[in-house]
């Protein structure tokens, strides 16, 4: 049994790019995939990261135009697209996992349905695009809020370490839905512009939607394009309130605690936060309490809510793919559309593009139920 767990290969679909490269380009560029969407009839346009259904159907066709003549899903095919560049470059076996992160799904199959189809259920969703792929064991679901992304990197890693698995396959995903946008609004938690997760005139979040997998192995080849140890991980729930952060940040505190507790890191040898971000009054200064509480501060730190909108249980798997691609560039990227504190303890908060010498990562991400999560991720 091996007990250092690497994530070697990854990849993400998003209104930005349909691979890694295209969103780190536009990343440098200061783009982002926010911007005014209609979505739901009788409601006025609002922003939201969206990816294009003319695109996405363009990019679905030409890559698997000879392989199924099967019906899929917008998130199905956001799904397959994703992963499909891992599973071409590392072999599935029967020791090898398949792990779905997610917390809506297929949600909108629900919709006028007098017979659900198979795949408007997070097990039926799992096995459909698992057996595309040809796994050959049970999937597993991790639907645990907006932690789920988060999360499931740190179930794969327990789960081979355990001796359960050799190796995993790990995807995340969710999409926008009249459901998600409804359930928002009722919080009147949607923000009126692009997100300003941190500053002083925030009023909300932006909903976005992506796909994002990564491939994790006990067995670190040497030829490998790359190579990120999974150190430590961690996931608390403080109860606090269905939708509502603790305002102590208790359950983000102790996650992070666990997490670097594991990898042994000092806050010191952090060199990186990718933080949740919401943008929303509670959940910033949230976070803000608890990096203090574990003297974290000083630490370069980022959100990427305004660049992709909060994409659900997608974005801790997408965030994670973009810190370590700022590790492997060293370049750290700023928190878009931050410019004056609104928090009421400091944070290192990202302005510019800047070159870093990044080795630790530490990602965060919390939700409703109380749920928060934490991952110490090192550049080998």
């Amino acid at each position: 049994m091996n007990n250092e767990i690497y994530i070697t290969d990854y990849n993400c679909v998003t209104p930005l790019g349909f691979d890694v490269s295209s969103n780190w380009n536009a990343l440098l560029e200061g783009k982002s995939g926010v911007s005014l969407h209609k979505i739901i009839e009788n409601q006025e346009p609002f922003y939201a990261s969206m990816i294009e259904d003319e695109k996405l159907n363009e990019k679905f066709d030409k890559v698997f135009e000879a392989q199924s003549p099967q019906h899929f899903t917008r998130l199905e095919k956001m799904f397959l697209l994703s992963l499909k560049p891992l599973v071409e470059k590392h072999p599935v076996s029967e020791d090898t996992a398949f792990i779905l992160s997610t917390t809506k799904g297929n949600i909108s199959l629900l919709k006028n349905q007098k017979i659900l189809p198979e795949g408007a259920f997070l097990s039926g969703l799992a096995q459909k695009i698992a057996d595309f792929f040809g796994f050959k064991t049970k999937p597993v679901v991790v639907s645990n809020a907006c932690v789920s992304g988060v999360m499931a990197i740190a179930v794969a890693k327990n789960m081979i370490r355990a001796g359960k698995y050799k190796d995993a396959f790990v995807i995340a995903g969710d999409e926008i839905s009249e459901f998600v946008i409804s359930g928002f609004n009722s919080f009147q938690a949607i923000g009126t512009g692009i997100c300003k997760p941190y500053d002083k005139n925030r009023d909300g979040i932006n909903i976005g939607e992506a796909a994002a997998a990564v491939y994790i192995t006990s067995k670190s080849k040497g030829n490998e394009k790359f190579s990120f140890k999974i150190t430590g991980d961690s996931a608390v729930n403080d109860a606090n309130h269905i939708s509502g952060p603790s305002r102590t940040g208790d359950g983000l505190f102790a996650s992070i605690r666990n997490a670097m507790k594991e990898a042994q890191v000092s806050p010191q040898e952090i060199d990186f936060i990718s933080a949740h971000g919401t943008a929303t009054l509670y959940n910033d200064e949230m976070e803000a309490i608890a990096f203090n509480r574990m003297e974290l501060q000083d630490i370069p730190l980022n959100s990427m809510k305004a660049y992709y909108g909060h994409c659900l249980g997608a974005s801790g798997l997408l965030e994670s793919i973009i810190s370590m691609e700022s590790a492997l560039n060293n370049i750290l990227i700023p928190s878009k559309n931050f410019e004056e504190p609104g928090i009421s303890q400091s944070l290192n908060i990202i302005k510019e593009n800047q070159p870093a010498d990044i080795r630790y990562i530490l990602k965060t991400a919390s939700g409703f139920g109380g749920c928060n999560a934490a991952v110490v991720l090192e550049k080998i």
